[in-house]
């Protein structure tokens, strides 16, 4: 099992395989939750106050503390 590295365990998700990868066919099995996925990412993208620098240094410092490779 992997933990958060503060003692508490971390959701994985069982993807089925499928062509397009495992974002394509996550999002197959909830379209309604790919829709909103790609606003928000528009948003972080394209309308955030941050400069470009600090939100992708804040990107790589949440997947390490998820433990997420980088």
């Amino acid at each position: 099992m992997l933990t958060d590295g503060y003692g508490g365990a971390v959701a994985r998700l069982d993807i089925p395989p499928g062509e397009g990868g495992d974002a394509v066919q996550l999002w197959v099995l909830r379209p309604e939750m790919g829709k909103a996925v790609g606003r928000l990412t528009h948003a972080v993208y394209h309308q955030s106050i941050l400069p470009v620098r600090v939100r992708e240094a804040a990107r790589i410092r949440i997947a390490q503390l998820n433990d997420c490779p980088v």
